[in-house]
């Protein structure tokens, strides 16, 4: 419950009666929050050094997995970070601390990384992991606001954040100290990802499913196959033409010749363009040439993109650009069925 002038009041109530005063200086304090981040952020920019260098490094020659630790938001952190490496080609997981002492030290193996997270770096709970990582002579990378500090003197690879307040009215609750954890874990874990050369391809391998699986499925996957597919002859008449793009319902005819090479398309935009005497020619009078197609290897994504640019609604895909024999065509309600147009 809010109190305004002494009278409480339920939280809808109390949003209905701010006053537009009170509304921006709400407002105003949250862009302060995060004007405050975002200078924390361009103070870390200015603080990679060497140490940043070192410490890819460091994680492209470990052998077995980078494991990542923190306690607190500082472990939310980790977690994501290790979601993100996991994600982008480098073998990661996450370990609490607390429960590294209670047994899950033994998910750290000999070839493993250590990378830890820890604001003050101080965090006493983080003792028993950093003595089991140097028992396995582990390389151990850093992360915290004070260089003189446990996690400090004991990581090989020292990433020291920048000292700034936090946004926090009472400089205590993490906002920009995580914020800045959260950038340089990014920032680490595409830096290795651009290091190992890990392509669109293998990070389509490593996301099958949701909205990212979808945009990185290829046009063969939904793409209409030969029986589905309005293909006329050049000498065809438009009256045969129009019925064969009604049938299939695509809004498109593709024109082969006698080897089944494409060599025109005609659209409901042709048919537009040449109503007058077009029951009197032909599939080769009205035909766009030389048409946009797509490979069947393409990204969907990317296939979008294309048919965007053009501002068309379907296209052909082919195999050999040689012989330019279509197997398949993709219509702009194949992306709306994906969710992704």
């Amino acid at each position: 419950m809010q109190k305004i002038k002494g009278k409480t009041m339920g939280v809808a109530e109390f949003s209905r009666q701010l006053s537009r005063t009170d509304r921006s200086d709400l407002i105003a304090y949250g862009r302060e929050v995060i004007e405050t981040e975002a200078e924390a952020l361009n103070s870390l920019v200015g603080a990679l050094d060497d140490n940043f260098a070192r410490a890819v490094t460091t994680i492209l020659n470990i052998t077995g997995r980078l494991v990542t630790t923190g306690i607190g938001k500082s472990g939310y952190i980790a977690r994501k970070f290790s979601a993100t490496l996991a994600s982008t080609g480098t073998p990661s997981l996450y370990v609490h601390p607390v429960e590294a002492a209670h047994g899950d030290l033994g998910m750290l193996m000999a070839g493993d990384g250590l990378l830890a997270f820890s604001n003050s770096g101080s965090t006493a709970e983080l003792q028993p992991i950093l003595d089991y990582a140097a028992k396995l002579g582990l390389s151990v990378i850093g992360i915290a606001s004070k260089a003189d500090s446990l996690l400090m003197r004991q990581a090989d690879v020292k990433l020291l954040l920048p000292r700034v307040d936090e946004a926090c009215p009472a400089n205590l609750a993490p906002t920009t100290s995580t914020a800045m954890m959260m950038a340089l874990g990014d920032a680490l874990a595409m830096t290795t990802m651009r290091a190992r050369g890990v392509s669109t391809a293998g990070f389509a391998a490593l996301h099958p499913g949701g909205t990212i699986g979808k945009r990185l499925m290829r046009v063969a996957a939904i793409m209409h196959r030969e029986s589905a597919m309005p293909f006329v002859a050049p000498e065809t008449s438009m009256r045969d033409v129009i019925v064969t793009m009604t049938s299939m319902s695509f809004g498109i005819a593709g024109v082969v010749d006698e080897s089944g090479a494409l060599i025109g398309v005609i659209t409901d935009g042709d048919l537009r363009r040449h109503l007058d005497g077009l029951m009197d020619a032909t599939a080769a009078d009205v035909m766009t040439c030389d048409p946009v197609w797509v490979s069947p290897g393409t990204f969907v994504e990317d296939a979008l993109t294309a048919m965007n640019t053009h501002k068309i609604t379907a296209m052909f895909a082919i195999e050999d650009a040689e012989t330019r024999r279509p197997v398949g065509l993709v219509h702009v309600h194949d992306f709306l069925r994906l969710g992704i147009a």
